[in-house]
């Protein structure tokens, strides 16, 4: 996946020894075979290998149908896998002989905030999705575990990804956006000044990485992961865009099906972890502008309406 791509190369880059679990639902390639363990598949086949779990040390669970339209246009999949497929893997892999499992949640749960103030990981979860629904849901189930395992278990609530990786994704906010005021010079924004809290994949990576090598137990802890500077409404990033491009149309729209509007606090990160994102927004805006102007801008045959493949 896009995240999990970004992660496989920074664990790489520090000399871990890392196994890969993914069906490659879009039928993408996966570039890391020759340097890593890879099975293809669906993840409840880790429980007919329980040996060969039991020969590491993290788990980290990105598994599953990601984001609100994919799961729109699938539920009953959707449910299948992100919630009851998700129960039965984490009830067998707590079981295990590992030191700690991560599961990648969102900060998507936080749903609707109807003031200023940034939403704290003990905030009322409003979920307004069926992705963020299901999240919410597995969070509960997990917490559920407490003392009932030995497993050192961490819940990370990722803020809306961006940046370059290697499995890119064009259906979020900031890369979207840049691709399309880079390529089409017009950009259709819905719902403009609604909030969201924005963080750079290899900020994930380092976020794993910090918390694996973090000494004590965090014993079923909940954790935002992204920056209070990361906080920012949709008017503001594409107007950020448009500066950095000196190019596009921007139209502003209301009413749109997403009403999901939320700033998010990460003290709590900070102040425990020690952990605060490198990457800004501005970074990220042209990192992906030099990216698409490298692999993509000499070729013709590319479209608007593919989310995650830009050339047909």
């Amino acid at each position: 996946g896009y995240i999990g791509n970004s992660i496989i190369k920074y664990f790489l880059n520090l000399g871990y020894k890392i196994s890969v679990i993914d069906n490659l639902t879009y039928s993408q390639k996966f570039k890391y075979k020759k340097k890593v363990r890879f099975f293809k598949g669906n993840f409840l086949k880790l429980m007919k290998m329980k040996k060969f779990v039991n020969d590491h040390d993290y788990v980290v669970f990105l598994a599953g149908l990601v984001g609100d339209p994919i799961t729109k246009k699938y539920p009953k999949l959707s449910k299948k896998i992100n919630y009851k497929n998700s129960k039965v893997f984490i009830n067998f892999i707590l079981k295990q002989n590992i030191k700690k499992f991560f599961f990648i949640s969102t900060c998507s749960n936080y749903g609707l905030i109807n003031s200023n103030k940034k939403a704290k990981e003990n905030e009322l979860l409003r979920p307004l999705s069926l992705y963020a629904k299901d999240k919410v849901a597995i969070e509960k189930y997990i917490l559920g575990f407490k003392y009932k395992t030995s497993v050192d278990v961490i819940i990370l609530r990722f803020a809306t990804a961006f940046g370059v990786s290697d499995r890119m994704r064009f259906d979020l906010t900031i890369n979207e956006f840049t691709r399309d005021l880079l390529f089409f010079k017009k950009l259709k924004v819905y719902d403009a000044d609604t909030w969201r809290p924005y963080c750079h994949v290899n900020d994930f990576a380092k976020t794993i990485e910090k918390v694996i090598n973090f000494r004590r137990k965090l014993n079923f802890q909940v954790f935002n992961v992204g920056s209070d500077k990361n906080n920012f409404t949709k008017r503001q990033i594409a107007n950020k865009i448009k500066k950095i491009l000196k190019i596009g149309n921007i139209t502003f729209q209301k009413n749109s099906n997403d009403p999901r509007n939320y700033k998010v606090n990460f003290d709590k990160i900070k102040k425990i972890i020690k952990f605060q994102p490198i990457y800004s927004v501005d970074y990220g805006i042209k990192e992906t502008v030099e990216y698409l102007n490298k692999y993509f801008i000499k070729r013709k045959n590319y479209t608007k309406k593919m989310g995650n493949y830009l050339i047909k």
